[in-house]
């Protein structure tokens, strides 16, 4: 799946400079949601070390240091000689058992911590997109909803579903809200398509409340592009405090 379309803030944002400072966990962690998310494609190239650690402000040894630890956990190849340096590998379809796992370490009441957080970020940024967005993010964004009604497995849907919400914090011409929409696809945006005995995750409706807030959008529907928003986010997370308590 292309990166085309979404450039401008989510690309600012992934390669612009760390505000939680320059460790080499921090700098890991961004670049690794980013390919998780699909913000960074399979097999998209890098920047070159130096590029990169200038953008981030950070020293090229602690650069190193992170890109070595994507590689150790299979999201980067380096490629030698002319045209080489580091390529995006797309990460491996999660597992069911693994997504339990990542969601039993969350509480409840975290759950909810998160949801409040995201429920407020994704409306904000739907309200400001409906004021701010034009046709040409418009029509990103209804591509977005394409590749989401397109997806066939949990990867792919999970990608889609954070590019679009990425997506509208875009349109909304906001780096903090788009970083705050990256943190929040990376830390329950894979959880959210957790499937479960009798409580799988409906794809149709999900691409008709997407549908939904980008109809809002295109309007001009400020509010009630938020209210849509922050309805769907709730849901979703809703649905995960119910798995949650469900689990063993």
């Amino acid at each position: 799946m292309s990166t085309k379309g979404l450039t401008g803030a989510p690309r600012q944002v992934i390669f612009g400079p760390l505000r939680e400072g320059g460790r080499v966990d921090v700098v890991a962690r961004r670049i690794s949601q980013a390919i998780g998310l699909g913000l960074i494609t399979d097999g998209e190239q890098l920047p070159s070390e130096s590029a990169l650690a200038d953008s981030l402000k950070v020293s090229t040894v602690t650069l190193r240091e992170a890109l070595s630890s994507l590689r150790e956990q299979g999201l980067l190849e380096t490629r030698r000689g002319r045209g080489g340096g580091s390529f995006v590998r797309t990460p491996t379809e999660p597992s069911a058992a693994r997504m339990r796992s990542l969601l039993g370490e969350l509480c409840p009441h975290e759950l909810r911590e998160i949801g409040d957080h995201h429920v407020a970020v994704s409306g904000a940024a739907a309200k400001l997109a409906a004021e701010r967005a034009g046709a040409e993010q418009h029509a990103v964004l209804g591509k977005l909803i394409g590749h989401l009604a397109a997806a066939r497995t949990i990867g792919e849907r999970r990608r889609a579903d954070a590019r679009f919400h990425v997506g509208i914090a875009a349109a909304a011409r906001s780096n903090r809200l788009t970083r705050d929409e990256i943190t929040l696809q990376g830390e329950v945006g894979e959880l959210l398509w957790l499937p479960s005995a009798g409580d799988c995750p409906n794809l149709g409706a999900a691409v008709e409340q997407h549908s939904d807030i980008l109809v809002a959008i295109e309007s001009g529907a400020g509010h009630l592009a938020r209210s849509r928003a922050e309805a769907h986010v709730d849901l979703g997370i809703t649905r995960l405090i119910g798995l949650r308590r469900r689990l063993p």
